[in-house]
């Protein structure tokens, strides 16, 4: 559960911002999302690999 202390004199948005981000942290929506289709361990390996590879060429870019 989530808990957004507020101080005296904040105005709700500030709140919904502060409840917004705590939300984000926690992961619930990326996990339903990832939840609602199944994905085969496989490939799962082959995308995290992917991914790796490309952000390893990004890094590669980067330092030239």
């Amino acid at each position: 559960m989530i808990i957004v202390q507020i101080k005296d004199g904040d105005n709700i948005e500030r709140a919904l911002k502060k409840f917004k981000r705590k939300f984000e942290k926690t992961g619930t929506i990326r996990e339903l999302r990832s939840r609602k289709n199944f994905e085969k361990p496989s490939v799962k390996k082959r995308i995290a690999k992917q991914k790796a590879i490309y952000v390893q060429h990004l890094q590669l870019l980067d330092e030239q």
